[in-house]
């Protein structure tokens, strides 16, 4: 594989101490270093910038950019909430549990836990209003090796019909009822 691991996840935030107190208090996260340049390096433009970085484990890296000189922070309007976020994986079950009950402590809105039947999560929004995601995971290594056996197939139906394809509906056929 030519890709060894994710470098780096860049974001926009609103406040480089905020996000850096949230994500190593909240999340456990150390924070790494911040660069700061009157200059995009890239593009030479002038525009000065906060640039901070946290350890999202495991060799990840989790950055954000404040930007004070550019318009205010926006979503895609036709994008729902719920599609962009980014899913960090906690060790098991009873840690996304430990997560979840300190984020509400700190009066932080949590979805979840939702079974995936892959893996549990929970979703909450980070202070820049990104949606964050934990996910443990909970699945078996024969279940996982079914699903790439069919990814193809899926990618292909789909791709001719834009329609749902079921070929892994038994994933939750047990949630349903029906299993």
């Amino acid at each position: 594989m030519l890709i060894e691991r994710i470098h780096h996840v860049a974001y926009r935030c609103n406040d480089a101490r905020e996000t850096v107190h949230f994500y190593r208090d909240l999340l456990e996260m150390e924070f790494l270093l911040a660069i700061s340049e009157d200059r995009v390096p890239s593009t030479k433009e002038p525009d000065p910038y906060m640039h901070v970085f946290l350890d999202a484990g495991q060799g990840n890296v989790l950055a954000f950019f404040e930007l004070p000189n550019s318009p205010a922070m926006g979503r895609d309007p036709n994008t729902p909430n719920w599609v962009q976020h980014i899913a960090f994986k906690v060790r098991d079950v009873a840690t996304l549990n430990k997560v979840r009950q300190r984020l509400q402590d700190r009066g932080i809105e949590v979805v979840g836990p939702t079974n995936h039947e892959l893996f549990q999560s929970i979703y909450f929004f980070d202070p820049n209003g990104h949606r964050i995601e934990l996910a443990a995971d909970t699945t078996t290594p024969e279940a996982l090796a079914q699903l790439k056996s069919i990814a193809d197939q899926m990618l292909d139906d789909w791709t001719r019909s834009k329609r749902t394809v079921r070929h892994a509906a038994w994933l939750h056929e047990k949630e349903l009822g029906a299993g």
